[in-house]
């Protein structure tokens, strides 16, 4: 029956393919460019929208074929510099506006959630149409009837179905995968299942709100982003109701520059907002693209970002959160030599690994980015070079850090966008050399003291007692320590004693044995032999004899 399922799906993305022809947009790549004339033969070359760009085709084909390719189309919707500008244009589309389903299933999915009350009766006002539609859910606009503002965010009907029919067929196709050499050092296997541990995670409203919450606690004392308040008493797994925030959208550049935004500075605290979640929070937001981050630009100058969906969050275990500072620290400082022993030392690499090898491999990839800003850094060709550097040295993708990596890919494609002469290397370093400091040195040290001292200061009043109790058991431990040892010797001599008598009793039934032998082998006339088992046999028997009477 499973695979009855993947095979329907599998035609079923086949049929989308064809539909908007990009079977046929596979034969204009640059590898596949000699067999062009073949492309007019495939099907899509005939049923394709000729009215359509390619760019338009792509999207459309995206969106039909559901959110897990959505989701794709989204990462790669940041990364204008791998893209050709239509193709990019269209994709940002799958941000936050996708197509939505109808509003009056809104008003029945949200209507069963607080039944019996009808949606007139919890919001003074809804509107049917949404203000945003991505590829979970979609978002719309209310009033609670004490006047607040809000939105609601409702999951897309049959939704579950359709990331479990396609997290099934990318685990079909991760075990294919697996048969090949080269697929099981990405491990396929784990990468989705860490996919769809993050899906699942994004199908239950309950817990983004849970994140949210968390996030806005994580920056309540910050000036450089602000995180929307959350209804509770509003909130069910299948519907989410949050403060409406406003604000301009980070990928409206032109817009940004004519109110006068400080786009140097926006860049730079994007870094740091970034940093902060990762190394100084261990919980961050991974799902970064441009359609859920806004610009507050009240005050210009100064401005601070608006984030929302925070239905996809990532922590880090602390073994990686501190190989992945040390590496970024080590790689700021151009350190090559540390960045080839880290990836050893945490086992990303295997342990055999030829560390001055692998270190020149970094070099190569790592020297031509340097001290240049992003708008000159060819990412396309750097992700070409770190995938062959990985191939060549067996590196194993870690699942893990998956979401970390997506997460880099969004920062570094709105840093792109918004500010392209950021240097990255120099707003991040000192940001990382600061934790590193205050993680394992002096302030570390003089952090865990200030940590530690409210609990020595409650414990201080009982340490009389607490260090009389100390050597009371200590004597006690002492003194059983001294009987244990005595019953020790005891055994001991027991042992001994026993093994001489155990001697005795062998000599003594060996010089009867011997003495027996005599008897019976012996030549009769022979005094001499005779009188000699005679000897052995009295010797024995008096042994024998003896070790009784000890024992008695």
């Amino acid at each position: 029956m499973l695979y009855f399922r993947q095979l329907i799906r599998l035609l079923t993305i086949y049929r989308i393919i064809t539909r908007y022809g990009l079977d046929e947009l596979l034969f204009s790549t640059k590898i596949l460019r000699p067999l062009f004339l073949l492309s007019r033969l495939t099907p899509g070359y005939w049923l394709c929208p000729k009215h359509l760009t390619r760019g338009m085709r792509i999207r459309l084909a995206i969106e039909a074929l559901g959110p897990i390719f959505i989701k794709f189309g989204q990462i790669l919707s940041t990364r204008r510099d791998l893209l050709p500008d239509d193709i990019a244009i269209e994709l940002a589309k799958l941000q936050d506006h996708v197509a939505p389903f109808r509003g009056e299933q809104a008003r029945q999915i949200i209507e069963r959630a607080y039944a019996p009350r009808k949606i007139a009766e919890v919001f003074a006002e809804f509107d049917t149409n949404p203000i945003a539609a991505a590829s979970i859910a979609q978002v719309h606009a209310a009033r609670l009837h004490n006047g607040r503002e809000v939105v609601i965010k409702v999951l897309r009907p049959g939704i579950k179905q359709q990331i479990r029919r396609d997290i099934e067929l990318l685990f079909l196709i991760a075990k294919l995968l697996n048969y090949w050499s080269e697929g099981r050092r990405l491990r396929p296997i784990e990468v989705v299942a860490e996919f769809e541990k993050n899906l699942h995670d994004e199908l239950d409203l309950m817990q983004e709100a849970a994140n949210c919450a968390q996030l806005k606690r994580n920056f309540k004392e910050s000036n450089v982003l602000y995180i929307p308040e959350i209804e509770w008493d509003y909130t069910h797994r299948h519907i989410m109701v949050v403060e409406r925030v406003s604000g301009l959208a980070v990928s409206d550049i032109e817009t940004l520059k004519q109110k006068g935004v400080n786009l140097k500075y926006l860049a730079e605290i994007g870094v740091e907002i970034f940093f902060t979640q990762v190394f100084i929070h261990n919980f961050f937001h991974a799902d970064m693209h441009p359609g859920n981050i806004f610009i507050d630009a009240t005050n210009p100058q100064r401005p601070h970002y608006v984030a929302v969906d925070f239905g996809i969050m990532g922590t880090l275990s602390r073994k990686d959160q501190h190989y992945l500072a040390e590496n970024f620290l080590a790689f700021f400082q151009r350190d090559y030599l540390r960045v080839a022993e880290l990836h050893v030392h945490s086992g990303w690499v295997p342990h055999g690994t030829r560390v001055e090898e692998f270190e020149g491999a970094i070099r190569s990839v790592c020297e031509p980015i340097f001290d240049r800003p992003i708008k000159e850094i060819s990412f396309g060709m750097v992700l070409l070079r770190l995938f062959q550097t990985a191939r060549r040295f067996h590196m194993e993708v870690q699942p893990q850090l998956v979401l970390l990596q997506k997460t880099l890919l969004n920062i570094e494609g709105l840093g792109r966008q918004l500010y392209p002469d950021l240097d990255l290397w120099k707003t991040a370093k000192p940001f990382l050399e600061r934790w590193m400091d205050e993680r394992i040195g002096m302030r570390a040290f003089i952090k865990g003291i200030q940590a530690n001292l409210p609990l020595w200061a409650e414990k201080l009043p009982d340490m009389p007692l607490l260090l009389h109790d100390t050597l009371v058991k200590r004597q006690t431990e002492s003194h059983h320590i001294h009987q244990l040892s005595e019953e020790i010797g005891k055994i001991r001599q027991d042992m001994q004693h026993q093994q001489r008598h155990m001697s005795l009793i062998i000599i003594g039934c060996s010089l009867l044995i011997c003495a027996s032998l005599i008897f019976t082998l012996g030549i009769k006339e022979s005094w001499n032999i005779n009188q000699l088992g005679s000897i052995l046999a009295i010797a024995g028997s008096a042994m024998l004899f003896l070790t009784w009477l000890k024992e008695k």
